[in-house]
């Protein structure tokens, strides 16, 4: 009996999991829709009688100093409507020599005159630009092809090299819009890498990308592009998709998987993203047959509704803990160098200025000097009972509530510091790679060497942990606080994302009540869960070295942020540590 009751069992079990298995293959192989080819152009790229055609010319670009060396072919369209009093948009191609040809597989400029004698896009120049080379030193030698360099890696090199050297240029004869929402990008295989990540870098300078066979893999690192957006807080950017189930895979990983994957991940994150998907290979056919619908798409609405972020779209965490809508506010400009910015009891915001002293931040929003001090300070820090501690030159000076400064510690020079509910002090030595402890009434001692550039400094929310991060590496460490102070258990511990071409650039850092920690690093907020991973990033509030973080105002939940010469907030969801309050143990994180 039983025997017969455990062969029906397992009989039953062996049709359920073939169903299951069968229900999960059909599931995982229905997949995408795919439009099959071949594939023609349409009317729209076909020159038609009575349509006002616009002009193409070449244009002479001064010899790159971004790209030291690289000369650039580069052509302009000029649509018949265009007038100079107008400032028109500006769409850019890369590899523009296939795309400006009229009678080629691309022809945008047909395409533009349609498109704009109908209305169904502005009026539009069309930038059009080859990749660099930099000539070869004789007859025998090769230039030096720049392509991949220029397209397939990520940073803010090729933006800069559009916006300082080929829009001014083209700028000298037809005068272009300097609103982003005005101005897109286009390109096929690497070029569309380069162009996304123009616009990624510099939403500030463009807003919409045509990407067709894009190279999302690992030439230069764009395979990074996916986990990228599902974690940086969503830029306005409207993007269009193009790829075939044949295209390359190959060293650098699988094109038709990349470009799924980049679709996945920018719906994941409530971009404003459109795709078609076909059967081709690592070709322009479907690209070029799509093209006028997917100018019209990137156009749609022009003038009207202007191309933003969309939070109550995405699903990324961050929108948990940061009020996206609201975004960074500037509360202070035209310092020298702020830096250290730091809360007392109230949530009143301190921060240095260079050798012009420390400012102070009210909660009603206004900024006095609250101490002059002739020996720069830097870092700042409360501890117990409102003392304000600044690292500067060459010692650590104490502050009262009226500005006095008493002297501390000598014969270092302190970057960051922290200060724990019991006194002890901790710094930062950015030049030795040293962090010291401060024994609360104690003499300074040594009780760590070797990470590269020592920057950043703050603890837990329960004070048993010291997190100090690395200008020059990829992590923030993590130590353990034994007696007396000590540090042991030294880690490699917070993993951050870096830039191509670029260190992390970890600076200041700060926790919520949560333990989460925050770091300023050249790509923004990095957000880690304290198990030691990037789970989100705000982005910087404008180009350049971002210095600092902490939370502030009067409920703790605002982040401030020092940039150069700027000091920014943003509005948050969750609220920051006061060390002087005493140790606090969050909860468990999920692992």
């Amino acid at each position: 009996m039983l025997g017969a009751m455990i062969s029906r069992f397992l009989s039953f079990l062996s049709v359920a999991v073939c169903l299951f298995v069968d229900n999960s293959l059909q599931a995982a192989t229905s997949g995408p829709e795919i439009v099959p080819g071949p594939y023609k152009l349409t009317a729209d790229s076909e020159v038609q009688a009575g349509v006002p055609k616009g002009r193409e010319e070449k244009v002479v670009l001064p010899t790159s100093k971004i790209f030291a060396g690289a000369d650039h072919d580069c052509w302009v369209y000029v649509p018949a409507q265009y007038d100079p009093a107008k400032p028109a948009c500006v769409m850019i191609f890369q590899d523009g020599g296939g795309y400006v040809n009229r009678e080629g597989g691309w022809r945008v400029p047909v395409v533009f005159d349609h498109l704009i004698a109908r209305g169904e896009m502005p009026v539009t120049v069309g930038v059009f630009i080859n990749p660099g080379e930099v000539k070869a030193v004789s007859a025998e030698a090769l230039p030096r092809y720049n392509r991949s360099f220029e397209y397939d890696g990520l940073g803010d090199g090729y933006a800069r090299f559009l916006l300082e050297e080929v829009l001014p240029e083209i700028q000298k004869k037809y005068p272009l819009s300097q609103n982003p929402d005005d101005r897109a990008l286009a390109g096929s295989s690497s070029g569309a890498v380069c162009a996304f990540t123009a616009a990624w870098e510099r939403p500030d300078a463009f807003r919409r990308v045509f990407s067709t066979i894009g190279t999302y893999v690992s030439l230069r690192g764009a395979n990074a592009y996916p986990s990228l957006i599902r974690k940086m807080a969503p830029k306005p950017l409207r993007i269009y998709l193009q790829d075939g189930i044949n295209d390359q895979n190959i060293y650098g990983g699988d094109w038709w998987v990349a470009n799924l994957e980049m679709e996945r991940s920018l719906t994941f994150a409530g971009y404003e993203v459109n795709h078609l998907w076909g059967d081709g290979a690592h070709d322009g056919g479907l690209g070029g047959q799509i093209l006028p619908e997917a100018l019209r798409w990137l156009w749609k609405d022009h003038g009207k509704t202007p191309v933003a972020i969309h939070p109550e779209q995405t699903k990324q965490p961050v929108t948990q803990w940061a009020d996206l809508a609201s975004g960074w506010e500037v509360v202070g400009s035209g310092y020298k160098f702020a830096e250290g910015p730091c809360a007392n009891a109230k949530g009143e915001i301190f921060f240095t200025d260079g050798d012009k002293g420390i400012q102070k931040i009210g909660l009603d929003g206004k900024i006095s000097l609250f101490a002059k001090h002739d020996d720069g300070p830097m870092g700042l820090a409360f501890g117990p009972g409102g003392t304000l501690y600044a690292g500067t030159k060459g010692n650590i000076v104490s502050f009262d509530a009226e500005g006095k400064a008493t002297q501390v510690a000598t014969g270092f020079a302190p970057n960051d510091l922290v200060v724990t509910h019991s006194g002890n002090l901790y710094a930062t030595e950015f030049k030795t790679g040293k962090v010291w402890l401060i024994p609360a009434g104690g003499q300074p001692v040594v009780v760590d060497e070797g990470i590269r550039r020592p920057n950043g400094v703050v603890l837990s929310p329960d004070q048993s942990l010291l997190y100090v991060a690395d200008t020059e590496g990829q992590f923030v460490w993590s130590f353990q606080i034994a007696a007396e102070g000590k540090l042991t258990n030294k880690q490699q511990y917070f993993h951050l994302h870096l830039a191509d071409n670029s260190l992390s650039n970890a600076d200041g850092m700060c926790v919520d009540k949560d333990g989460r920690l925050y770091v300023a690093t050249s790509m923004g907020v990095q957000i880690c869960d304290q198990a030691g991973r990037v789970n989100a990033i705000i982005p910087k509030p404008e180009p350049g070295w971002f210095a600092n973080v902490d939370f502030g105002g009067e409920k703790m939940d605002y982040l401030y942020a020092t940039a150069h010469d700027k000091v920014f907030r943003h509005k948050m969801k969750v609220v920051g540590f006061r060390y002087a309050d005493g140790p606090f143990k969050p909860e468990k994180p999920r692992l």
